[in-house]
């Protein structure tokens, strides 16, 4: 699901305005551990992952566990979209 990361890349690059450069935003790119993200683009990120793939997210589920790189992220959102089609 290359497009997941497509689509976060373009938000936190030009929506959140990280304070990285496009070539500096790897899909391992540490984003909560390494400071680049704080808890208010932290949130901000819940709240458009939440819009744009039709998933909840947990209150306990709102760690940098599930939100450090784009590749935490794409997992845990094709979880939660798995999750929510079994239910």
């Amino acid at each position: 699901m290359a497009h997941i990361k497509a689509q976060l890349r373009d938000y936190l690059l030009n929506e959140l305005n990280l304070p990285l450069q496009p070539e500096e935003l790897q899909d391992d790119t540490m984003l909560v551990s390494d400071r680049i993200m704080d808890s208010i683009s932290s949130l901000m990120l819940v709240e458009y992952l939440e819009k744009t793939f039709n998933i909840s997210f947990e209150p306990h589920e709102v760690t940098a566990e599930n939100l450090d790189s784009l590749n935490i992220i794409e997992a845990f959102v094709n979880q939660k979209q798995v999750s929510a089609k079994a239910a």
